[in-house]
């Protein structure tokens, strides 16, 4: 006698259903590829195949694109806040001729000329004439460079150099910087850019005592900033980053090799051939020794 749920003694017992093994191929009961088969990747709709991988980057793409919104969102939001506490740009200008008279400098300075502002643009900040007073790519590599524990010196537009010299002299870190960038967009959105160049020229440090354009051009090179040769003014706007490290008259190599990286500057961004920035490197810069109010005095180099 079978006991309960046993089939009685001679009865046909069914047979199990095949249970997949490890390294099983072929289609399963249900007649589907098994998971590692070759065709199981290719179903439409599971998480493997095409469906399942275009799905995961667009996965990942909203993410990135979520982050990337969130951080737009907090900088906008930042730099409205900054716009409301930093000061008005309106007194730039005035600004600019206080610092002449403290430095007995002549206000205004002479006009900039051409070879001096294509030297400083194309040096210091090559978008000068298309960024709205800040370069996000500069600034990119600057927040990257921060991260990394290896700032980057590179990015501070000419407007955001023109801020620091007029409101933030001296200061430094992150919180003087954020307004710099500020004060720096105020300005291009408040002066025509021959006048930003202007105002930058007149106050601008150019080593041995020589505060302006004006003054740099006649100490260094016994002219008018309007005659500057263009290895003159490739060296005068290498000057502005380290002015008493390249002074040319007591630091004669490494002023020449500001002058060569301007020079470079100018032919990679198209305002000089390679053959013309070759050629002005090779020109005698006629330095007449640096002395106040020497323009028209005998050369020295």
């Amino acid at each position: 006698m079978a006991g309960p749920g046993f089939p009685q003694d001679g009865a046909p017992t069914l047979p199990l259903p095949a249970a997949p093994h490890v390294g099983d191929t072929g289609p399963s009961p249900d007649g589907q590829p098994r998971a590692g088969d070759p065709g199981w990747a290719q179903l439409p709709g599971t998480w493997g195949g095409p469906r399942g991988r275009t799905r995961r980057r667009h996965g990942r793409t909203a993410r990135i694109l979520t982050v990337a919104l969130g951080l737009l969102l907090v900088g906008v939001l930042a730099l409205g806040g900054l716009f409301l506490i930093t000061p008005s740009v309106g007194d730039a200008q005035a600004r600019v001729q206080q610092m002449d008279r403290q430095r007995h400098v002549a206000y205004p300075g002479p006009p900039v000329p051409a070879r001096f502002a294509a030297s400083l643009v194309s040096t210091e900040d090559h978008r000068f004439y298309s960024e709205p007073g800040i370069d996000p790519f500069a600034v990119g590599r600057l927040i990257l460079g921060r991260i990394r524990g290896r700032p980057d010196q590179g990015g501070a537009t000419l407007y955001q150099q023109l801020a620091k010299m007029l409101y933030t002299p001296g200061g430094s870190g992150l919180a003087v910087e954020a307004e710099q960038v500020t004060l720096g967009i105020k300005l291009a959105l408040s002066y025509p850019k021959q006048q930003i160049l202007g105002m930058y020229a007149d106050v601008a440090y150019f080593g041995h005592g020589y505060y302006g354009l004006g003054a740099a051009s006649c100490g260094y090179f016994g002219v008018t900033p309007a005659k500057l040769s263009w290895p003159q003014a490739a060296m005068l706007a290498g000057l502005v980053q380290a002015p008493s490290a390249d002074d040319p008259i007591l630091h004669f190599a490494t002023a020449r090799g500001r002058e060569a990286h301007v020079l470079g500057r100018l032919a990679a961004t198209g305002r000089l051939s390679q053959a013309q920035a070759a050629s002005a490197y090779r020109q005698p810069l006629r330095l007449v020794g640096g002395h106040r109010g020497a323009c028209g005095g005998p050369s020295i180099r």
